[in-house]
């Protein structure tokens, strides 16, 4: 069975490119990560109870082996996997000195919380919409910024489509996003770049584009992120201890990459938005964003399948057993992973430390091969 995962994992690697870039191309300042850590004192909101799988209609042996196929701990890389059906945890696995009580940084996938964000502050009325130019919220602050000329809306930045030189999976590229980190106001930075086409025109990925958007959210809801985060997302869903990083010497919140979490807390954010907003029976977002913001909206112009893109989302269709199943998921640099799977009522979620190769894909062969194929 090691040999089973190995060889589907090869299948992938030509996507790898792909999947890397979701977490920034260029490592997201830096390549690795610095291990484990201390763990965090355990979280007092976990209501995490381990079913068996035949309770959630799943084939227990061939779930398993989405653990005991893999390689050494030290040859595969993951930090954890955790998988959840009907709502109800139903395996979790961790690896190379991780625990449930490790936050391990996101990456790119923390583009998928702030496209939540975005939906919280459009429900609360603190956004009009997505068709809002990003100017009427950010003009006064940066009055003379060259792409707040543009028109360029909120859309174009929940889509990637900016229309600005802003380009993460081109070292060359003026955005790029190794040269926003050098900055001191990487908004400043995105807002500062020239136009190469009009917005919605073309599809580049750009972490400028959270990372502006989150400014976005802060100024119209007069909150911080994390603020605004703990009071009307985190916080309804339990979520303790996850740690945002920061730029503009701590004045602001990098909304594009690098939040730290537990995977459980990864976990419910995945259920969240399999729910279509609702938690604990409170609609936390509207079931209207959920929608609208994890359908296919565009693609990336690069090789392979998992291209297609939401609203800071990626979409894909797992073929298993025969069978097509739509999928969007959040993506990070080195194997984060939320993955969710709406006809199947599974939310998956990995975290790794496999940061710019190609083994960042295997979470995807586990996904098909015995996660998704354990459904009876």
């Amino acid at each position: 069975m090691k040999c089973s995962i190995r060889l589907v994992a090869s299948l992938v690697i030509g996507l790898s490119f792909v999947l890397n870039g979701c977490g920034g191309g260029g490592g997201e300042g830096g390549g690795t990560e610095s291990g484990p850590g201390s763990p965090m004192p355990p979280n007092a909101n976990d209501q995490w109870t381990l079913v068996g799988a035949a309770e959630v209609g799943m084939d227990a042996a061939l779930l398993s082996r989405a653990a005991s196929a893999l390689p050494e701990a030290s040859q595969h890389g993951l930090a954890s996997m955790l998988v959840l059906r009907h709502g109800k945890p139903v395996l979790e696995q961790y690896w190379n000195g991780y625990g449930k009580d490790h936050l391990h940084d996101l990456r790119s996938a923390t583009k998928s919380i702030t496209s939540l964000m975005m939906g919280v502050a459009i429900d609360q009325r603190m956004v009009n919409g997505v068709g809002d130019p990003v100017a009427n919220y950010l003009g006064s602050l940066y009055p003379n910024a060259p792409a707040l000329q543009q028109g360029i809306t909120l859309e174009h930045m929940l889509t990637m489509r900016n229309g600005l030189a802003c380009d993460d999976w081109v070292s060359a590229s003026p955005g790029n996003e190794s040269k926003m980190y050098q900055q001191t106001d990487w908004v400043q930075f995105v807002l500062n770049l020239p136009s190469v086409a009009a917005p919605g025109e073309v599809t580049r990925y750009c972490t400028g584009n959270p990372v502006t958007l989150g400014r976005v959210i802060a100024q119209a809801s007069k909150r911080t992120v994390p603020e605004f985060a703990n009071q009307f997302l985190f916080g309804p869903l339990g979520i303790t201890g996850a740690v945002w990083a920061d730029f503009d010497e701590h004045r602001q919140t990098d909304t594009g990459g690098h939040i730290r979490m537990r995977p459980r807390d990864m976990a419910k954010l995945g259920q969240l938005a399999l729910n279509n907003g609702l938690w604990d029976g409170k609609q936390l977002l509207s079931s209207a964003w959920i929608q609208q913001s994890t359908r296919l909206h565009t693609r990336f112009s690069i090789a392979g399948e998992r291209n297609g893109y939401g609203y800071l989302w990626w979409r894909s269709v797992e073929q298993v057993k025969g069978k097509d199943y739509e999928m969007f998921f959040a993506s990070g640099n080195g194997g984060q992973y939320i993955f969710v799977v709406p006809a199947l009522d599974i939310v998956a979620v990995f975290t790794g430390e496999n940061y710019n190769s190609s083994k960042a894909d295997l979470p995807f062969a586990i996904l098909d091969q015995y996660i998704l194929a354990a459904v009876l």
